[in-house]
């Protein structure tokens, strides 16, 4: 048995929201907008308010990556009929892909845990576009320390629903006890690992951390990389 750390990607371990402003600003300026930090705020409130619908079952990818483009491109005073918001969507996905930002320190932690622990066994579990997702870690030198990355794009199934959990404990085929999710969603990485009987860790805590972790059944929460490896340490440490 190893010890099996299943990370989030996007505010875990890379900087979406970097990456996601270097794109938005070029797929803005492409299609002849002014791009402005207000925009770009009022693109992550309409994509987080979609992306919250997604992981309910609400809406469809392709409706979520239409819609956000839809609403952002209304907000400039453009006719959206005269414009092919999938293609935007997919240029905006593809400017991502290129433009992997590290959060600091991370590159550092992972190897300090590896040099810790030596059996440890590193995966990234993420919702979202597969090309997105590879196209990032593998433009930042972050997969030399993965074993594995879990789309949501290439499962069929999205955190926090428990077919995308049973798909990856099955790929890992290890007890359950030998993994523990780390992310920053509540409603996508804590629940998920709730439903699936996974150990958890918050990381990145915000707003009532007390009262949320114990809606999610949160083990432990973590606000920085040293945090965190001193609650893996614990967590191998209990583990045996």
């Amino acid at each position: 048995m190893h010890h099996n750390l299943l990370f989030d990607l996007d505010q875990t371990l890379l900087d979406f929201h970097a990456s996601e402003h270097i794109a938005l600003k070029l797929v803005m300026e492409e299609n002849g907008q002014v791009f402005t930090e207000e925009l770009y705020e009022s693109f992550k409130l309409i994509n987080k308010g979609l992306w919250l619908e997604f992981e309910k079952g609400n809406i469809s990818k392709t409706e979520l990556f239409e819609t956000r483009f839809r609403l952002l491109f209304e907000k400039c005073g453009c006719d959206t009929g005269e414009i092919d918001l999938l293609r935007v969507n997919s240029d905006f996905i593809d400017h991502m892909s290129h433009n992997g930002v590290l959060i600091d320190g991370v590159l550092e932690f992972l190897e300090k845990i590896r040099e810790s622990v030596p059996d440890m066994r590193v995966y990234v579990i993420t919702n979202g576009v597969t090309r997105n997702a590879l196209g990032r870690i593998a433009s930042t030198g972050l997969g030399e320390h993965i074993c594995r990355v879990f789309v949501s794009d290439t499962i069929g199934a999205s955190k926090p629903a428990q077919e995308y959990f049973d798909y990856v404990k099955k790929a890992i085929n290890e007890p359950d006890e030998s993994c523990l999710v780390i992310g920053d969603s509540l409603t996508s990485d804590m629940l998920g690992a709730k439903n699936a009987g996974l150990a958890s860790c918050w990381f990145m805590p915000n707003g009532d951390a007390e009262n949320a972790m114990k809606e999610y059944d949160v083990n432990y929460s973590a606000s920085s990389y040293d945090e965190l490896y001193d609650v893996i340490m614990e967590w191998v440490f209990l583990l045996g």
